[in-house]
């Protein structure tokens, strides 16, 4: 119960950026704390590459330099955290492999797995490519964030485009709402000349445009967590499966939907009454 406090604890004071324990805490506005490096790096970062415009790395609202604030709570916080030891037998009992117990020291990167001594000799991880966890783990960790910040960022436009499209779709439905009002006023016996069924096929692909998006954004969303709590666990728990959680992370792209631009709405309108009045008397004309 303890070690399970400890371990929301430590969450709740980590570095997004860093993923590690929050150095000299710093506030935005939003509420978000970084450590100071982190953020003013990524702040530095961001007024060489987008022209002076920051925005926090977990929210994406914008601030300015002037807005960082040290968090002295957060950092009494975690100065209380770091004087807290975990007793050796809980740490040795984490490491040790369930089948053998031995010591957890070896990383087996063809199943992504970490393994001890005697399951590196078993039948079912022989001939594959073993290293030391040490030698690996910072590999995987930065392979985990740079998944993550891509996810984050795919996460971020398929927002945006799922935005986007509900704004289309509903001016969509207002377009047609009032041109329908007009049509049925003027063409009440000539409705079967309309392209109206054209309209409702491009609202239903809009709609499942949405659809799509708003799934591809709950994917994006739950692979975000799993992603984030895998950085935030130990190193053992991090690489454990950790070739299924990359391979889930490669294959997830986004899809962007077709749109309609507004322009193309005007090609879908009626035949003007006089236009069609004109033509039937042209078409119809008796010769003397």
């Amino acid at each position: 119960m303890a070690s399970e406090l400890l371990k929301c604890l430590q969450e709740e004071v980590t570095c997004p950026i860093c993923l590690d324990i929050l150095t000299q805490p710093l506030s935005l506005d939003c509420g978000h704390s970084f450590c100071q490096a982190c953020i003013t790096a990524k702040t530095k970062e961001s007024t060489t590459n987008q022209g002076g415009e920051s925005r926090c790395p977990v929210c994406r609202i914008r601030y300015c330099t002037g807005e960082l604030r040290p968090n002295w709570h957060v950092a009494n916080i975690v100065e209380r955290l770091r004087e807290v030891k975990v007793s050796p037998e809980e740490g040795q009992k984490i490491n040790l492999c369930e089948r053998h117990e031995e010591k957890l020291l070896l990383f087996c990167k063809t199943d992504g797995k970490v393994i001890c001594w005697l399951c590196e000799r078993s039948q079912e991880h022989r001939g594959h490519h073993t290293v030391l966890v040490e030698e690996i783990a910072q590999d995987y960790q930065e392979k985990l964030q740079e998944a993550l910040w891509k996810l984050r960022e795919d996460q971020q436009e398929a927002r945006m485009l799922e935005a986007g499209i509900g704004e289309e779709r509903t001016s969509w439905k207002k377009q047609m709402q009032t041109e329908r009002q007009s049509i049925q006023a003027q063409f009440k016996k000539l409705k079967d000349i309309l392209e109206y069924e054209e309209r409702k096929a491009v609202l239903g692909r809009l709609a499942e445009a949405e659809d799509e998006l708003a799934q591809h954004s709950q994917l994006l969303t739950d692979l975000i967590s799993d992603l984030e709590h895998r950085l935030q666990a130990s190193t053992m728990d991090m690489l454990q499966d950790v070739n299924h959680l990359m391979e889930r992370s490669r294959v997830l792209s986004l899809k962007k939907p077709k749109t309609f631009l507004k322009g193309q709405r005007n090609t879908f309108r009626a035949l003007d009454l006089q236009e069609i009045i004109q033509a039937f008397k042209k078409a119809h004309v008796i010769p003397h």
